[in-house]
């Protein structure tokens, strides 16, 4: 079967790095601020291959994520692409960093024949808001957006890996295009996993939907050899439909 737009739409719905996907709910504006030791990866960039199942349908394509840090700032772009329809998704996150670790200043997303959002995170007078909602949040500390997310969370596990243990959960507040919630992620244990790049030991941590609601989970693979740079991410709908990222090759790192 020929991919269709219907099927490429939720594609597009599903495949960027970093889990800016996966729905949210509101659940009030009261959240805690979330601050850990962190750790920050050298800038890289990272190229993923795309296999996902769609309605039936298999598809695949490419992924690119830029990830830089100098100077106490921060910047996130990813780019993903489908075969036979090119580049169907674009996100970016960039900010600085502060004592809470990675501190967004606004958060992009680009969907396929869809405008694209923005979230802003206004420092000037502590609050979030949003392109494509009336909700605010406060700034605390720590917050982060759905893209800028995953590399916190690999700041975090490499700031304390002994920490990093099977069972052990780490929430944070996270903003999407338009509204925000928690997010608690529960690290499972360590595994193998197949690159092109060859065999790797990963950290499995798993992002469960909240409850009640009918969201994807989020699977992700960090590999404490390769910088703890995620080497997996997969992306699961209630009816089994899927999106997997597999790392295929890492360049660009610089120190930090």
């Amino acid at each position: 079967m020929k991919p269709t737009l219907s099927s490429l739409l939720r594609l597009s719905v599903a495949a960027a790095l970093c889990g800016n996907l996966l729905s949210a709910s509101a659940t009030g504006t009261e959240h805690p601020a979330t601050k850990y030791s962190i750790d920050l990866p050298p800038s890289a960039e990272l190229n993923y291959t795309i296999q996902a199942k769609q309605s039936g349908i298999t598809l695949g394509g490419e992924g690119t994520v830029k990830w830089l840090v100098a100077d106490k700032h921060f910047s996130v772009n990813s780019e993903t692409r489908a075969m036979l329809f090119g580049k169907i998704l674009e996100s970016s996150s960039e900010g600085a960093i502060d004592d809470y670790g990675l501190a967004p200043t606004q958060f992009i997303n680009k969907r396929f024949r869809k405008e694209a959002t923005t979230t802003t995170f206004h420092r000037d007078n502590g609050s979030i808001g949003f392109s494509e909602s009336d909700n605010t949040y406060p700034i605390k500390g720590g917050e982060q957006d759905r893209t800028s997310i995953i590399w916190q969370l690999i700041s975090v596990a490499r700031a304390a890996p002994q920490k990093f243990k099977p069972g052990s959960n780490w929430t944070f507040f996270v903003a999407g295009m338009h509204d925000a919630e928690p997010w608690t992620f529960k690290v499972i244990n360590t595994e193998k996993i197949k690159t092109p790049m060859g065999d790797l030991d990963a950290v499995h941590i798993f992002k469960a939907p909240p409850p009640d609601a009918k969201d994807q989970q989020l699977d992700i693979w960090l590999a404490p050899s390769l910088e703890w740079y995620p080497v997996r991410l997969r992306f699961t709908d209630p009816n089994k439909d899927f999106v997997e990222q597999t790392l295929q090759q890492v360049s660009n790192k610089g120190a930090k």
